[in-house]
C-alpha cells in the first residue's frame, strides 16, 4: 500500500532558450527549472524541460527532474520523469519516479506524482512506496 506525501513548491529559477525556430510552425525550447519544496517533502530540485508552445491553447513538454531532500524521515534523492500536453480534446499528464533513480535512504523509492496549480498555489503530490 502506498503512502501519500504532499508539499507546496516554489519555482525559484526558470532559464529558457529556443533551440529550433522554424519559419513556419511552433518553436522548440529548452528550460532549466529549479524548485523548493516544503511539507511532507522538503528539499530542492533541478529539472531540464523540452517545450513546444503551439499557441495560447496548445503546448507540451517532457522533463527529467532530480529532487534532493527528505520524504518523511528518509533523506536522499530521486528522479521524476514527467510530461504533459494541453489543448485538443484530451489534455494528458504523466509523472513517475524513474525506477532505480533513488539514492541514499530513498534508494528503493517507487511511485507516481502529480503537480497542481490552483488558487491555493503550487502543490506536488507523491504516492510512493519502497521495493
Amino acid at each position: 500500500m502506498s503512502t501519500r506525501a504532499t508539499a507546496s513548491f516554489e519555482i525559484t529559477a526558470w532559464e529558457q532558450t529556443n533551440y529550433d525556430e522554424p519559419a513556419e510552425g511552433p518553436k522548440l525550447s529548452r528550460a532549466t527549472v529549479r524548485k523548493t519544496f516544503r511539507g511532507d517533502i522538503e528539499g530542492e530540485s533541478t529539472a531540464e524541460l523540452l517545450l513546444c508552445q503551439v499557441n495560447d491553447d496548445s503546448a507540451g513538454y517532457v522533463a527529467m527532474e532530480r529532487i534532493v531532500g527528505r520524504i518523511g524521515e528518509r533523506v536522499g534523492s530521486f528522479v521524476i520523469q514527467h510530461c504533459a500536453t494541453r489543448g485538443g480534446a484530451r489534455p494528458q499528464a504523466l509523472w513517475l519516479v524513474l525506477p532505480g533513480s533513488g539514492a541514499g535512504e530513498l534508494r528503493e523509492l517507487r511511485g507516481e506524482a502529480e503537480y497542481r496549480h490552483d488558487e491555493h498555489g503550487a502543490t506536488f503530490v507523491l504516492d510512493y512506496d519502497f521495493e
